[in-house]
């Protein structure tokens, strides 16, 4: 009797026990939530990163070697044509200037001996001792003395100064502005020595002008995107500096020739920048560019998260609600995208329940798979 009454009770903890660890490791069933297709509009953008510059913006160099000998105007300024922006002295050659010194002795002394001739034959032709052709060329001869005289001197004058008497402003010691603008940047001072631009040196660049009321794009496209745009494209332009504005803009450049960087190729572009009276834009301003690559309107869509790949034919498709908890596989077949929405061309319809893989986790996404 007490045997059969261990029995059994060991029985009934066995059967207890078995029941417990079932009830633990049956799965609990995953219940999916459902999002059904909707109409929108999808902008398909790129963004190309860059600055805006100027449109025009030329370095004022200066005609003649030397030093600055005075600076009228600072960074900020606004000049017009002609503006004087610095005066430089020269620092004249000592062979340059020794030359020019012998020649004015030399020029000095034909003008003196055709002017001792000049009055002696005026004389004779005033007693009618002369013709008046022989004394037209004696005439002719010491005018010609006199002006050669008169340029040895100036060219003297210029080696020493820079400029002769008379040239006023026209000297090649004014710098002065050639286009109007705001000036940018005057990278040298009072005292410092600059160099003429000429056939084998740049020059020193006493000041750069633009003007800042015609700024402009430039910025670099990715190659898998440059084809897809075009002259005339629009750009939304926004600024690091100026939050929340964007600035419209037309595509007006794209470079015919791509620079590799960091293993991918990039395009340079170009294009006008509208500007208003609200902020002031600085030369410089890093930038991005919204490029619209495709835009389509009132199309039937999904988000992205929702699709699936087949890992054989890699074709998208997504998991339809059929019943309680019942999906069924449906390829679909997509258009454009702007990363979070996708066109559906075809596969549902806009009253199909769509499975949402991403509120369950990757096991569990798994696990259904295999069953």
């Amino acid at each position: 009797m007490k045997r059969t009454i261990i029995f059994g009770t060991l029985a009934v903890l066995l059967i207890a026990v078995l029941v417990w660890f079932g009830i633990k490791n049956k799965k609990s069933p995953i219940q999916y939530k459902t999002e059904k297709p909707f109409v929108t509009n999808i902008v398909k953008k790129t963004v190309a990163t860059g600055k805006v510059v100027p449109l025009e913006e030329i370095e004022i160099k200066p005609k003649v070697s030397g030093i600055i000998d005075k600076i009228f105007v600072e960074e900020g300024a606004k000049v017009k044509v002609g503006d004087l922006i610095a005066t430089i002295r020269v620092v004249p050659n000592v062979q340059s200037l020794n030359s020019a010194q012998g020649n004015v002795k030399n020029a000095r002394l034909r003008f003196d001996n055709t002017k001792t001739l000049y009055n002696r034959n005026k004389e004779l032709f005033e007693k009618g001792v002369i013709s008046k052709q022989d004394f037209e060329t004696v005439e002719l001869n010491y005018n010609s003395a006199k002006q050669d005289l008169l340029n040895s001197k100036n060219n003297l004058e210029i080696i020493r100064k820079g400029s002769a008497s008379g040239m006023g402003k026209t000297a090649n010691t004014y710098v002065k502005a050639e286009i109007s603008g705001t000036v940018l940047e005057i990278p040298v001072r009072k005292g410092n020595q600059v160099i003429e631009a000429n056939t084998f040196n740049a020059g020193t660049t006493i000041a750069t002008i633009a003007d800042m009321t015609k700024m402009i794009f430039e910025g670099k496209v990715d190659e898998a995107d440059v084809g897809k745009i075009k002259k005339g494209t629009i750009l939304e332009v926004s600024l690091g500096a100026i939050e929340k504005k964007k600035y419209p803009a037309k595509l007006n450049f794209i470079a015919p020739k791509g620079t590799e960087e960091n293993g991918a190729v990039q395009f340079k572009i170009k294009g006008d920048v509208t500007l208003d009276d609200e902020y002031f834009i600085r030369a410089g301003y890093s930038a991005n560019a919204d490029i619209v690559l495709a835009k389509k309107d009132s199309v039937l869509s999904i988000k992205e998260a929702l699709l699936q790949f087949d890992k054989k034919t890699e074709k998208p498709y997504v998991d339809v609600k059929t019943g309680d908890q019942e999906f069924e596989k449906k390829d679909v077949e997509l258009g454009i995208s702007d990363g979070i929405n996708v066109e559906i061309i075809s596969g549902v319809t806009k009253e199909d329940e769509i499975k949402i893989w991403n509120k369950t986790s990757k096991k569990d996404k798994e696990e259904e798979n295999n069953d």
